[in-house]
């Protein structure tokens, strides 16, 4: 009796393990298939790319300004009333040009009076010379007159360049602006008469982090573009800072470019591009294969049909691809689409996109 008890109890206790076991079995499927991975050795359907060198080019985006190669206000040396003015707003002036004349009748009389008085000067000393020839006047007074001579010489020169800053003329060729004053008006040497820049060069100013100050060359070219203008443009380094500005932590850079067409600007936004480097052989891969880990980023390769878990460093990005520096080599194959789902070792069926 006792024996029947055991085997039956021995029956119930395989059946109930069974369906415990079924059900454990059962459950695990159902999770691996929630989770997106097949149950048991099943493959995993995945997109894959073959990755391949090729060029790359990276770039630093940095925002500038457009300045003018020359920008000055005009002003006068010397007060006095505006007799002519030689420009039109707006206009092109050359330099050395004439742009405003001063009344100058004063120093036209004193100039007049001045020449007199040398005249008279030069007689005397001529006289001078030759009473000393003949012993009948001392050396000092000889001396004296021909002092006298050379005075009334440097009060000339001295009048003629003061008569010459009375006519304002362009420093340099470029275009004039608006002007502030009209014939007849006084101005002083604080009067700002109009302003003078030269467009045919402009420079352009922009700030590049630190990080990257060691790769800014003297006669590098840099690439911009300027909003409302059609086309991108390219100027060429000058110079740079001797320092890295500390509030900041960026070095002021500035390139010189023509603007022959005159459709650029002074003063105006400029987006520059920075090129860093050029790769023949760059490896990119899209974006979305990318996972981030806790101690840097990595990706699934393909491997004898299985995805092995590869640890990666990146550089520059584009739009949609990354490009990876080390940890793939040229020919992998890239598992691209699904990886967050995907653990090492995982079975994959791989589809190339």
């Amino acid at each position: 009796m006792k024996r029947k008890s055991i085997i039956v109890l021995l029956i119930i206790v395989l059946v109930v393990g069974g369906m415990v076991f079924y059900r454990i079995t059962t459950n695990k499927e159902k999770a691996a298939e929630q989770n997106g991975r097949p149950a048991g050795r099943s493959e995993m359907k995945v997109y894959g790319q073959v990755v391949q060198g090729q060029p790359f080019s990276d770039y630093l985006t940095l925002s500038g300004s457009i300045e003018a190669d020359e920008q000055i206000e005009i002003h006068t040396e010397v007060s006095g009333i505006v007799e002519s003015i030689n420009f039109s707003e707006g206009g092109r002036v050359s330099q050395g040009q004439p742009l405003l004349r001063i009344n100058d009748a004063e120093l036209q009389a004193q100039l007049a009076q001045a020449q007199t008085r040398n005249n008279l000067a030069a007689e005397n000393e001529r006289r001078a010379k030759l009473l000393l020839e003949k012993e009948a006047i001392s050396q000092e007074e000889y001396d004296i007159a021909s002092a006298d001579f050379r005075t009334a010489e440097s009060q000339i020169q001295l009048i003629k360049a003061q008569l010459s800053k009375t006519v304002i003329r362009a420093p340099f060729s470029g275009r004039i602006g608006l002007r502030n004053i009209s014939k007849g008006s006084y101005v002083t040497p604080a009067t700002v008469i109009a302003q003078l820049v030269n467009t045919n060069r402009l420079k352009v100013s922009f700030s590049i982090p630190e990080k990257y100050a060691n790769r800014v060359k003297v006669n590098h070219q840099v690439k911009f573009n300027v909003q409302g203008v059609q086309g991108e443009f390219t100027a060429k380094i000058y110079a740079t800072e001797p320092a890295v500005e500390a509030n900041t932590r960026t070095l002021l850079v500035k390139a010189i470019t023509t603007n022959n067409s005159d459709n650029i600007i002074p003063g105006t936004f400029a987006n520059i591009i920075f090129p860093l480097e050029t790769l023949e052989n760059g490896l990119l891969v899209p974006a979305e294969a990318l996972i981030p880990v806790q101690n840097g980023k990595k990706l699934f390769v393909m491997k004898n049909g299985s995805a092995n878990e590869v640890m990666v460093e990146t550089g520059a990005r584009t739009d949609e691809d990354v490009l990876i520096t080390s940890g793939i080599q040229a020919g992998d194959t890239v598992l691209t689409s699904g990886v967050m789902s995907l653990r090492n070792g995982s079975k994959v069926n791989v589809t190339l996109q």
